[in-house]
């Protein structure tokens, strides 16, 4: 008589189908986008900002722009996937994603761009929660919900490491707006695609939104990257921009400390190997958008880390608080390059020449080594289930 264990395992290898693998590899490719639309604009800003008249201190929102809106619209898109449907969330985002990649390859000045861009950002976000929602009720068996969970990590990872070389063959062959359009057959196969594989599930209880909340946090996000974008010319306004943004973001974990079903809930931060893995995730992300010209290893680095740091971000989570954990690890991620990118700009020689790099390369280099000591955070080791 074969053991339990055994006979369950057996069944849940068994619901690893063709179907399964493909549902998983739609889902993958969402998230894929949503990541390369991040690393691959990075190698052409020069090219985007000369046609569209961007000034050199600003290329940093041609990026940042993205970041914030999918930042502040994935805490809206959580409560909404539940509410709409998670399949209608992951296609709604995708139509979004497929308008606003097209608006910008069309776009013919700086306000149209960067607007497109935001929209884009947040296009994105509920493509992502759509799809990591989706994959819950796809993948009810938990080993077959890993290997989902695994094989969109790789190729959000295969994004990240592979963006900034395709952006650069794209743009020099083809010009910066062909790495928007090329956007667009990918988005047209998951609308194909992800109403067969993928079911409906909604959620009947009703989540109210924070929206001060939601303005107070994109405004400290804004303001510290506006504040890091001036510190060349005008130090006082970094120091009071931070602090204000500081003061902002404290507000907002107050404000959610005193909701009854919070957005962010600072119970996710309670422990110090939760604030340490959060650390890594940013270092990671602001090191690797900060020093893209030796993008062949860092991209690998980042490929590497960024999949096992966001496991690690659940497993430390309470229970009750998972789906919250998950949804921190692509915020740590997408403020990481955000502040990442404005470091560059900051750092970045006007006018540019090489030798001048070592400062953005230096600021990567010093983020990363904050990284390393936020690895004194985390536990020693881990015991089965992922607790310390």
């Amino acid at each position: 008589m074969p053991h339990p264990a055994a006979m369950q395992h057996t069944a849940e290898h068994d619901t690893w189908t063709n179907r399964s693998r493909l549902t998983a590899a739609t889902i993958g490719l969402a998230a894929a986008l949503t990541n390369f639309d991040v690393t691959s604009v990075v190698v052409v800003l020069p090219s985007i900002g000369t046609t569209l008249g961007i000034h050199v201190a600003s290329w940093a929102w041609i990026i940042d722009a993205y970041s914030i809106a999918f930042t502040v619209t994935l805490l809206i898109a959580g409560a909404l996937a539940d509410r709409l449907g998670r399949r209608r969330a992951l296609l709604l985002g995708n139509a979004g994603f497929l308008m606003a990649s097209l608006a910008c390859s069309l776009a013919w000045n700086s306000p149209l761009f960067l607007a497109a861009r935001a929209a884009q950002g947040a296009a994105a976000a509920f493509l992502v929660t759509g799809g990591f929602a989706s994959i819950a009720t796809a993948f009810p068996a938990p080993e077959a919900r890993a290997r989902a969970f695994g094989i969109v990590g790789v190729a959000s990872g295969i994004a990240m490491a592979m963006g900034p070389t395709l952006g650069g063959i794209i743009g020099a062959s083809l010009g910066w707006r062909w790495i928007f359009l090329a956007n667009l057959p990918f988005c047209a196969l998951i609308t194909l695609m992800a109403p067969r594989l993928v079911a409906e599930m909604r959620d009947d209880t009703d989540k109210r939104l924070d929206w001060p909340g939601i303005a107070i946090l994109t405004l400290a996000l804004g303001l510290a990257i506006e504040a890091i974008l001036q510190a060349r010319h005008a130090p006082i306004r970094l120091a009071i921009g931070l602090a204000v943004s500081a003061g902002l973001i404290a507000w907002f974990a107050a404000r959610q400390r005193r909701q009854v079903r919070p957005m962010l809930d600072p119970i996710v931060f309670a422990s110090r190997s939760m604030v340490g893995v959060t650390i890594l995730l940013l270092a990671v992300s602001v090191g690797y958008v900060g020093a893209f010209v030796g993008m062949a290893l860092i991209g690998m680095g980042a490929a590497l880390s960024h999949p096992q740091l966001s496991g690690a971000v659940i497993a430390l989570a309470p229970p009750e608080v998972s789906g919250m954990a998950s949804a921190l690890t692509v915020v740590a991620r997408q403020a990481g390059f955000a502040l990442g990118v404005a470091t560059l700009g900051a750092l970045t020689p006007v006018p540019l020449h090489v030798s001048a790099f070592v400062r953005p390369f230096g600021a990567a280099a010093a983020a990363a080594a904050g990284g390393v000591l936020a690895c004194l955070l985390l536990p020693s080791r881990m015991t089965v289930g992922g607790r310390p």
